[in-house]
């Protein structure tokens, strides 16, 4: 701060980074890889793989969405990774949880087109009719459902307002197609 003719003036750093505060584990350490395993060695370390993208405030502490947006990655369309198979993304979104007792949740097909394939979930971990999958956060803590990505890849089951953040519905979005699920 400083005062030039009776006028405050405060200066800022400009340009200046903020310091990336987020920690991860070395892979020895995690307590997930063996590290007896000289295999572990040749990993590259999360820290070096991580820090360069968007900070998240759950899981792996990294905005996979944010930096997807950016361009930092690509992913696969499919988790098999001899499929040429290319991602269509599906403009649509479900309103999910509408009879239990956290908010709703909205469902966007959008946000995981752009990532895998249909056919990642469909029909295997989801059927294609509304409420014959009979989605269980039970299920999802099992590795099922969700939580095949949900909790392993993607940002953690535990992190619950990241989905159920929705105002009980009263009429559907003019721009976006919304379908009602269970």
């Amino acid at each position: 701060m400083a005062f030039a003719g009776g006028v405050l003036l405060l200066v800022f750093a400009v340009g200046a980074a903020a310091q990336d505060t987020r920690h991860w584990q070395p892979l020895a350490t995690d307590g997930v890889h063996d590290p007896a395993n000289p295999a572990v060695k040749k990993l590259q370390a999360p820290s070096e793989a991580l820090s360069k993208l968007p900070a998240g405030t759950s899981g792996d502490l990294v905005d996979w969405g944010a930096a997807l947006q950016k361009a930092l990655i690509a992913p696969r369309a499919s988790a098999n990774p001899k499929s040429s198979t290319e991602a269509e993304v599906l403009d649509s979104d479900i309103l999910l949880n509408l009879k239990g007792s956290t908010p709703p949740v909205r469902f966007s097909h959008g946000e995981h087109t752009r990532w895998l394939d249909c056919s990642n979930c469909h029909p295997q971990l989801f059927k294609m009719k509304s409420g014959a999958s009979q989605i269980s956060k039970l299920r999802m803590h099992d590795g099922a459902q969700c939580g095949v990505c949900h909790g392993a890849v993607a940002f953690p089951l535990t992190d619950c307002k990241r989905c159920h953040n929705q105002p009980w519905p009263s009429a559907p979005t003019p721009s976006r197609k919304l379908k009602l699920g269970q």
